[in-house]
């Protein structure tokens, strides 16, 4: 089930909407801020947060090294391994 950013192109709000996709079911979007109903899709930037235990790192390390295409760059994110 996604969830959708929209704007409002009336008031400008920006609000989220869980869209559960029903073929028999027709759904009206609409600002609950002003109701209007004219709305665009927002590209929303992706997220995700990693958690550890106590003493434990909780984000990725980063190492830059020089390599033949310049400067290469590799990212450890912690987290299960194949």
């Amino acid at each position: 089930m996604p969830i959708y950013e929209f704007k409002c192109l009336k008031c400008n709000d920006i609000f989220e909407l869980l869209l559960i996709n029903n073929k028999d079911q027709s759904m009206e979007l609409q600002c609950p801020k002003c109701h209007s109903e004219d709305l665009e899709r927002v590209l929303s930037a992706a997220s995700y947060a990693m958690g550890g235990g106590t003493g434990q790192r909780s984000g990725g390390v980063s190492k830059t090294r020089t390599c033949s295409g310049g400067s290469c760059t590799t990212y450890d994110i912690p987290g299960p391994s194949k």
